[in-house]
């Protein structure tokens, strides 16, 4: 398949590397910026995002944290309740990916909600520069 396994030898290691670091291009537009973007987008590759946009549950993710993020109601997110079960549904399937924890619904919520915020300080700060 797309896999290649190479097997190194202790004298592989002890060779100085020869690789070249390539300066941050600012102009790049994969260059990570944070949850959201200054179009004000969500930034599905954000590492804050522990990878949750891909995987099996990714799509269910998306629709839940867009959801929870465009929400206009007065408790934010109390709209998308459809969105996170489909979402919590979805990761009960895999187990060993998404492992539950006691206050699961409450975590996720909350984490969501921490993001939000956490996007909005984000958002404050560049526009008051």
């Amino acid at each position: 398949g797309k896999d290649r396994i190479i097997f190194a030898t202790k004298e592989d290691h002890e060779t100085p590397s020869s690789a070249e670091l390539v300066a941050d291009d600012p102009d790049d537009p994969y260059e990570e910026q944070g949850l959201i973007l200054p179009n004000g987008d969500i930034n599905w590759n954000c590492p804050c995002l522990g990878g949750m946009a891909s995987g099996p549950c990714g799509e269910q993710f998306k629709s839940a944290f867009s959801c929870f993020h465009y929400s206009t109601e007065e408790i934010k997110g109390s709209d998308c309740v459809d969105q996170f079960r489909a979402m919590q549904e979805c990761m009960q399937k895999y187990p060993d990916l998404y492992p539950q924890e006691d206050e699961n619904d409450e975590k996720s919520s909350k984490d969501l909600e921490a993001a939000s915020t956490e996007a909005s300080a984000a958002k404050e700060e560049k526009g008051s520069s």
